[in-house]
């Protein structure tokens, strides 16, 4: 059975559509309060990630260079990681991560050395200019969201993140093999 498309007259809300896209999973089987959180999880990570684009491009990055710095940044300090490594962790062809390192580098981004422990390998680590445009991007970001949070208490605030970290340490016993 299909269910009849909404007319429609005038811009939804972003509360209109996830009430309507809850109803919808709902009147197709979902259960309510699953349908609920991962409807409202995905819309907020779908309305962050539009602003997010516009943010990268006012950088003049792309989401695959942001992929590589914020991967490397978030490294500890001075590790270093090989195109493999990056290839894997931001989901593109090794030979695409090739392409995308040679502009970094020459953007300043990041640096590319040969290992002193297999000088087969390639390794790559952040430069200072590279973490200058991860901080800049992150100090940015951190404005929308707090501002995304500001409905939220510090103790809303807290659990929430407490919530989450629960669900995402799930995540790992639940992977597929």
């Amino acid at each position: 059975m299909t269910t009849p498309k909404r007319a429609r007259t005038r811009t939804e809300s972003a509360h209109e559509l996830y009430r309507a896209e809850v109803a919808a999973y709902v009147a197709a089987g979902g259960d309510e309060t699953v349908q609920r959180v991962i409807t409202g999880v995905h819309g907020l990570a779908r309305r962050l990630n539009q602003w997010y684009d516009r943010q990268l491009a006012d950088l003049d990055l792309s989401h695959g260079e942001w992929s590589v710095l914020s991967r490397l940044a978030t490294m500890p300090e001075g590790a270093a990681l090989t195109p493999s490594q990056l290839a894997d962790a931001t989901n593109v062809a090794a030979s695409s991560m090739t392409h995308r390192l040679d502009r970094m580098s020459q953007r300043g981004f990041v640096a590319r050395a040969t290992d002193p422990d297999n000088r087969t390998r390639i390794l790559v680590t952040l430069t200072e200019g590279g973490w200058e445009t991860f901080r800049a991007a992150t100090q940015e970001s951190n404005m929308v969201e707090t501002d995304v949070l500001g409905r939220l208490t510090t103790d809303q605030r807290q659990e929430l993140a407490s919530l989450l970290e629960i669900l995402i340490a799930g995540l790992d016993e639940e992977a597929p093999a």
